[in-house]
C-alpha cells in the first residue's frame, strides 16, 4: 500500500502547541460579553426566519439588539481608556 504525503510546503507553519496564546485568551475574555450578546441576537433572528414575528419575538429582537449595542459600546469605551501599546507608562 502506498502512503500519501503532501508534496507542497505547509501554508501555515506547524506549531508545537496549537493552543491559543495568553494574549489571545485575554482578548477573547475581554470580548466574551459582546460575543454572547451577538449570539443571542443571532438566535433571536434565526427564530423568526420562517414565520412572521410575534410581538414577543419583536420584543426579544429589540432586547437582543439593545444588549449587543450596549456591550459593543462598553467594549469600545474600555479600549479607548487603555494606554496604547507603544506609550510609556
Amino acid at each position: 500500500m502506498l502512503s500519501i504525503a503532501a508534496l507542497q510546503n505547509l501554508v501555515t507553519p506547524w506549531s508545537d502547541g496549537l493552543e491559543p496564546s495568553d494574549a489571545e485568551l485575554n482578548a477573547i475574555e475581554q470580548e466574551l460579553s459582546l460575543i454572547l450578546a451577538e449570539r443571542d441576537l443571532l438566535d433571536a433572528q434565526i427564530m423568526t426566519l420562517d414565520r412572521t414575528p410575534t410581538e414577543v419575538d419583536k420584543q426579544r429582537l429589540r432586547r437582543a439588539r439593545r444588549r449587543m449595542m450596549a456591550e459593543r459600546t462598553a467594549l469600545e469605551n474600555r479600549a479607548a481608556h487603555l494606554p496604547a501599546s507603544g506609550d510609556a507608562a
